[in-house]
């Protein structure tokens, strides 16, 4: 099945303008073209968007999302740069979830303390703040 840049556009939410940055940047060397040099996309270019979007969303630069596919086209003789890759992006990702796993303990800890103090028509409600503690940042420590 082949798809528009429309089509692809609609299908993963990303702008025309993005995609057309990643096919000027190299990123997706395999698009067809028609004679008219219209882009054609098929279910192996969807693959690979979703992968550039898997990556981007976990920081990695497009430099190194190119260099990802440019080993991908080498073949298996780049399979250990490939498997380092992505042993660094995981583990780069997992301590972002961590950073932002104890933010959100955090607001969590505030949304409670202010619902709770507003139906009390006070912050002063005593104990409040260490129960609260207990129940929502005490998790931060034991992940580490």
């Amino acid at each position: 099945m082949t798809y528009s840049i429309g089509e692809i556009s609609e299908m993963l939410n990303i702008s025309i303008s993005t995609l057309r940055y990643y096919d000027k940047e190299g990123l997706l060397p395999l698009v067809s073209r028609t004679s008219s040099n219209i882009r054609v996309f098929d279910d192996t270019d969807v693959e690979c968007l979703k992968m550039i979007e898997c990556l981007k969303n976990t920081g990695m630069p497009l430099k190194d999302i190119k260099q990802f596919f440019e080993w991908c086209e080498e073949g298996d003789s780049t399979i250990d740069q490939r498997y380092d890759l992505f042993i660094h992006q995981k583990e780069k990702t997992e301590k972002q979830i961590a950073l932002l796993q104890n933010a959100l303990d955090r607001i969590n800890y505030k949304c409670e303390f202010y619902r709770i103090s507003k139906g009390k028509g006070t912050t002063n409600v005593p104990g409040l703040r260490e129960e609260l503690a207990m129940k929502f940042l005490n998790k931060e420590s034991s992940r580490s």
